[in-house]
């Protein structure tokens, strides 16, 4: 398993107390979107993912993320820093 595809797995398990739709996951999913998160779900997941990390994601990256493969990438860097 590549680190991209562990830390796939890692952010998918934070998802899903979150996905009250039972979406698929893919790295195209969008979190407002597909998911239909509102900002209060987004912050939450957010802490949540930094928590599980042991990152910091800025309100600037955040605003630039999207999709679920755009806070992988976003990860790898952040944990490669």
């Amino acid at each position: 398993m590549t680190d991209q595809d562990e830390i796939f797995e890692r952010v998918a398990e934070q998802i899903e107390p979150f996905n009250k739709k039972g979406v698929e996951l893919t790295e195209a999913t969008t979190f407002a979107t597909d998911l239909e998160w509102d900002s209060l779900t987004v912050m939450d997941f957010v802490a949540a993912v930094e928590d599980e990390f042991d990152i910091l994601i800025t309100m600037n990256m955040q605003a630039e993320i999207e999709t679920v493969g755009q806070l992988v990438a976003t990860i790898r860097k952040l944990m490669a820093a």
